[in-house]
This record gives C-alpha cells, sequence and structure tokens, in this order.
C-alpha cells in the first residue's frame, strides 16, 4: 500500500515537472486549447438540445475565460472546420473509449494538427493524436478523393463554409465618456469613422478586434451592431421617463437606453431566464447604469393595473425570436444545426409569444411609446405580428409611427401603414432586424366596461400560465 500511494504520489509532481519545462508560448497554447474545449462542450451541447445558453461570442468573452482571443480564435476556426474534422476521425477510427469522452479536446486538437499550429502541440491528449498524425492525414486524403476536390480549401466549399466577413459597430457608452473623446482615442490605433444614423455609433473596418480594448473592457464602450443600436434610438426615451424592457438580456439595449436618458428616470429591465438575469446584472453594473431596476421575472405577468407601473411612459419589447437576421454576428452559420431554412412549427410558437407580448404592452394605461423589434429576417415574426395587433392598438389610441425616415428599407406592404416599419437587410447592413414604433395619439386609453376587464383579466392569467410552458417548449427556458 504505501508504495502505491508513493506512485501515486509522483504523479502530480511528474506532470508539474513536465509543465514547467514547456516554453510560455507552449504553456499558453495548452490552457487556450482547453478553454476552448470547455466553451466548445457547452456550445455543441447546447445546440444539441435547441437551448443554447448564449451565442458563441458571449460564452467565449465571459469573465471565466482568461485568454479570450486565442479561445475565440480556436472555436470558431474549430466550428469551421468541424464537418471535416468529424468526417476525418471517422475514417480514421482512432479514438478509444477515453478520448472520445473528451471528444471536444480532441477536435480542438485535429483542428491545430491539420490546419493550425502543429508547433506549439504539447499536453498528452496532443501527443496521442500527433502519434496517429499520419493515420489522420491519410483519412484526409481520402476524403478528397471521396469529395473529388485537390485542395482543403474546395473541401470547405463542398461543406458550405465560407468565411463571411462583416463591418465592425462599436457604441459609445455616453453614461461613461463622449463620442469625442471615444474618437480621439481609437484614432490613435484604428481607422474609424462616426454613424450618421446612430450618433453614438462608431464604424470600424472588418475583423477589427477590440474585445479587449481598455474602453471596451471598462464599459465606456459596448460592441454593438447598428441595427441593435437603432432600436433604443426609435423608442426615444426622455430623462426621468418611467421605462420597461421587457425582455432585456444581455442588457445592450437596457444601457443604451439608460444612456439616452442620461441615468436619470428609471427602467425596469424584466428578463425570465435565471442565467441570462446575471449577464443582464454584470452588463448593467459594467455600464454604471445606476437607474436600471433588475427583474427577474415574465413580463406577460407583470399586471398593467399595478400601481407599481402606473407611470410607464414607454416599452421596448425586443421579445425572443429565430435570430435568422443575426446568424453572422452571433456565429450561428457555425453550428450543426444551422439550416437557412428556419422550422415552421417554431415560427408559428414564437409569433405566438411575441405577439402576446405585444398585445401586454399595449395594455399599460400611462404608456406612450412602444418599440417592437426582432432580429430576425421571417415576415411571420414581423409584420404578421403586428398586422395582428393593429385593431387593439388602435383601440388603445395607438398608431405606428415612421422611425428614421430617411432609411430606405421598410416592411413588407401586407397591411396599411407598414410603411412606417423599418427593415434592415441581412445583405445589404449584414443583419436583419424589424423595428416597429407604436405612439398614442389619445392622452389615456378608452374606458373598458366590466364585462371586458374581466375577460382582459381571464387572458391575463392564461398568459401567464402559459408562458412559461411555451419557452421551455421552444428552448429559450432553461
Amino acid at each position: 500500500m504505501a508504495r502505491k500511494k508513493a506512485q501515486g504520489d509522483t504523479k502530480p509532481s511528474a506532470k508539474k515537472s513536465n509543465q514547467n519545462r514547456l516554453s510560455s508560448a507552449e504553456r499558453s497554447a495548452l490552457f487556450a486549447r482547453r478553454e476552448s474545449a470547455k466553451v466548445l462542450r457547452t456550445i455543441l451541447q447546447g445546440d444539441a438540445r435547441r437551448q443554447a445558453v448564449g451565442s458563441i461570442k458571449s460564452l467565449v468573452y465571459s469573465p471565466s475565460v482568461r485568454n479570450k482571443r486565442a479561445t475565440f480564435a480556436l472555436v470558431c476556426q474549430t466550428l469551421k472546420y468541424l464537418p471535416v474534422i468529424k468526417d476525418v476521425f471517422h475514417t480514421a477510427n482512432v479514438l478509444s473509449c477515453k478520448w472520445k469522452r473528451q471528444e471536444e479536446l480532441m477536435y480542438i486538437i485535429l483542428y491545430d494538427i491539420l490546419f493550425g499550429q502543429e508547433a506549439l502541440l504539447a499536453g498528452d491528449a496532443e501527443k496521442f493524436l500527433l502519434q496517429k498524425k499520419d493515420v489522420l492525414q491519410a483519412a484526409l486524403a481520402k476524403l478528397l478523393v471521396r469529395k473529388k476536390v485537390k485542395h482543403v480549401s474546395d473541401l470547405m466549399t463542398s461543406y458550405k463554409i465560407s468565411d463571411l466577413p462583416k463591418t465592425r459597430y462599436a457604441r459609445v457608452n455616453t453614461l461613461k465618456m463622449d463620442v469625442e473623446s471615444a474618437l480621439v482615442e481609437f484614432k490613435k490605433q484604428y481607422e474609424v469613422c462616426q454613424d450618421a444614423v446612430v450618433p453614438d455609433l462608431l464604424i470600424f473596418p472588418p475583423r477589427t478586434d477590440l474585445h479587449d480594448h481598455p474602453l471596451v473592457k471598462s464599459g465606456s464602450v459596448f460592441l454593438q451592431g447598428k441595427a441593435s443600436s437603432m432600436v433604443a434610438v426609435a423608442l426615444g426615451p426622455k430623462p426621468r421617463w418611467e421605462v420597461i424592457d421587457a425582455c432585456a438580456a444581455p442588457g445592450n439595449k437596457t444601457v443604451h437606453l439608460a444612456a439616452l436618458m442620461k441615468g436619470n428616470g428609471k427602467i425596469i429591465a424584466c428578463e425570465l431566464n435565471k442565467e441570462r438575469v446575471k449577464r443582464l446584472k454584470d452588463t448593467v453594473e459594467l455600464a454604471g447604469a445606476t437607474n436600471v431596476e433588475v427583474k427577474h421575472e415574465d413580463f406577460l405577468n407583470m399586471s398593467p393595473e399595478d400601481p407599481a407601473y402606473s407611470k410607464v411612459q414607454a416599452i421596448l419589447l425586443d421579445p425572443s425570436c429565430s435570430g435568422s437576421g443575426t446568424v453572422v454576428d452571433r456565429l450561428d452559420h457555425l453550428l450543426p444545426s444551422y439550416t437557412a431554412e428556419s422550422d415552421v412549427n417554431r415560427l408559428e410558437k414564437l409569433a405566438a409569444f411575441q405577439r402576446k407580448a405585444l398585445e401586454h404592452a399595449l395594455s399599460f394605461p400611462a404608456v406612450e411609446r412602444i418599440v417592437y423589434s426582432t432580429c430576425s429576417i421571417n415576415q411571420v415574426e414581423n409584420e404578421d405580428v403586428i398586422k395582428s395587433v393593429l385593431p387593439l392598438a388602435s383601440s388603445y389610441g395607438f398608431e405606428l409611427t415612421t422611425i428614421f425616415p430617411q432609411w430606405p428599407r421598410r416592411g413588407h406592404p401586407i397591411f396599411d401603414g407598414s410603411q412606417h416599419v423599418l427593415r434592415t437587410d441581412l445583405i445589404e447592413d449584414q443583419e436583419g432586424f424589424f423595428i416597429a414604433l407604436f405612439v398614442r395619439k389619445c392622452v389615456s386609453p378608452p374606458v373598458r366596461d366590466v364585462g371586458n376587464t374581466l375577460r382582459a383579466v381571464q387572458r391575463r392569467k392564461k398568459r401567464k400560465m402559459n408562458s412559461f410552458f411555451l419557452l421551455r417548449t421552444l428552448g429559450l427556458l432553461l
């Protein structure tokens, strides 16, 4: 027993000794591969269950990941080559049960062996695959022959995999600094200009990496797309207003509202998902948005008759959607489940939830402005939802109002007033958003009789029961 214990005691020290012999570059690469494998496992498991905890970017750039730049590059490149990597492993048949239990790490290492930085490979898993390098390269050669292509680049095309470069946008958080100061600071290192539509938005060339910039890490600047930044501006909240952000996480639009309100007034930021509530609170804290109150609550459960919401003047409703307009930004096109065609049944369920949420927003008595937005290109989530609520909106005194009048792309002409709503194009603008603004023209909503009031209460109770189960079914609630 003593001998076994002695042998066991030597293993950790031997392992530590081996790590001490690694160069700093090798050690950094070793840890980056293991951090990447953890992130990749979360991504692939969430994708398989259709219950993503967050986008690829949000997972990589979470506080728990230390080497963010290297991890982001490894995760993205491994996902990009994943169909090839899986086929190579299948053909080579080299993984034992032990290594199959660490398949995400195997994917990362094989990417480096075949397409990345083989020179920096160190570690037990790396040594195992390096010993199988000839077999793995032979499997890749067989794959080229089977696909009838000569080069790996041609092989990637056969898998319909491509790079989609995108202009980098960054929004200045005016709670912490002004736009001119941010421009001066960024111009020391980058080519940058100010956006003509959203004044606090800056434009950088594609592939500009700002994630580790001090202004981003301090919350003085947020990495946020142009269309996403247009949403809060469209709502146009005034300082000292009370505002509800109905589906707030991860919080970029929430803190943009806070900046537009100059840190005054009150923003009630609702989020149903517990994990996303934490992300929302982190965003609010980073931005220094002291006028934001985060509520872990279903927006559909918030009663318009509650005195706590009697002074709410504006609601931003950016409900859960298919995300079909942000596949490039979220990097969803790299996921195994990604397809250009959306699941019709899922879209119908999403649209039902979106319609209920918008109807609920319209029922708040003091609200003057409501913005409905999605990051979807699907008519069923956009114009169809707006068309379905127009009679109810009219009964409350609301009308659709034009936003960003000079913007050329408008809603599909399926109802009178479609010219008031706004679309961004997935190709022209590199992301597909939809934004509609309702403005109340009457001083107060029409008086409802007792029967209508009772029926409204019954409908809200039914919504409360259904919303949890609907989101669970859609994979939007963990």
